[in-house]
């Protein structure tokens, strides 16, 4: 995947709040706004603001059941951020290679 297509994720990725929502939807099973919001200092409405830009990035998806919105994580978008770390570690890795061998001489 092209390093363009990974910004918005690292970008949903990089508040600490939804982070702790990503990690809360990690157990699988939709939870609504408010069992998400539960044991948190920030409202329904700002926990719902972050919900959307996880959604918008791909990383979580929400279905309507009556008035309330549950939302669950798509681990996909995560799998593929994992590889593109990999492909980028193992370029690192040849690159510092390629300077100790440099470098010894």
């Amino acid at each position: 995947m092209p390093r363009h297509d990974q910004a918005p994720i690292f970008a949903a990725l990089g508040d600490r709040t939804r982070l702790a929502l990503v990690s809360k939807l990690c157990g699988g099973q939709p939870r609504s706004i408010s069992q998400l919001a539960q044991d948190s200092a920030l409202s329904r409405q700002a926990i719902t603001k972050h919900l959307r830009v996880l959604e918008s990035a791909g990383i979580v998806h929400s279905n309507r059941s009556g008035r309330e919105s549950r939302f669950q994580l798509d681990p996909q978008p995560l799998e593929t951020l994992r590889e593109y770390l990999e492909q980028v570690s193992e370029q690192w890795d040849r690159a510092l290679s390629r300077l100790k061998t440099f470098v010894e001489r």
